[in-house]
């Protein structure tokens, strides 16, 4: 294997991880989507000492639901409840960044058949006017989650749902992390999570 292409490929990997491990979690937004008003928010989420806090002041429609009882095991805290949204084709989130600040944005979608219906939702996730991803839920057990390194040209930010057929958006969490501008460089302004893999490396002790 080349070694820069290595070098590339482990920078990444480590990156990441301080991500979702980091303690200075100043400007950060980490969002339990749909959890209700009488549940403690902010928490902290066990595994990535992340502070998640609810979502019911960043968007002012949708539902809340959660998934099915027998499931729940299966998924940490964040992850068992949802925001759905059942009214409208276009549903969104207005938050407040640092523009010109290179950001992680992370969404997951946790289906786990909440509403009883056991048919995988299919919508499309919008940054702004822009197309994101298409959120495809078929054959996807335990969820699906979209990526992107983004740089904004403004201090604020939407992230849409957009119903593109019979199915309801939803979301599980959405999370929004400031990094360093000099940690991915890119002429467009953002990149779209394409791969990710883990790397074993081996050391010989003679």
């Amino acid at each position: 294997m080349d070694s820069s292409l290595g070098l590339r490929l482990v920078t990444i990997t480590l990156a990441f991880i301080h991500i979702g491990h980091a303690q200075d979690q100043k400007g950060f937004i980490s969002l339990d989507c749909g959890l209700p008003a009488n549940e403690l928010s902010p928490y902290s989420e066990t595994y990535t000492r992340l502070s998640f806090s609810s979502d019911e002041n960043f968007i002012q429609s949708g539902k809340i639901g959660r998934i099915q009882a027998n499931r729940e095991s299966k998924f940490g805290k964040p992850y068992r409840t949802l925001r759905y949204f059942p009214n409208g084709t276009r549903n969104g989130y207005n938050l407040s960044v640092e523009k010109g600040r290179n950001h992680l944005i992370r969404a997951y979608f946790i289906y786990a058949n909440y509403d009883g219906f056991d048919i995988n939702p299919m919508f499309d996730l919008y940054l702004g006017p822009n197309l994101w991803d298409t959120i495809d839920l078929q054959g996807q057990v335990n969820g699906t989650r979209a990526e992107m390194l983004h740089i904004p040209i403004s201090n604020s930010l939407q992230i849409c749902l957009v119903k593109t057929g019979t199915t309801t958006p939803f979301i599980s969490t959405l999370e929004i992390q400031p990094m360093g501008n000099d940690s991915y460089i890119t002429d467009s302004g953002s990149l779209k999570l394409f791969f990710r893999g883990d790397i074993l490396v081996r050391r010989r002790i003679s």
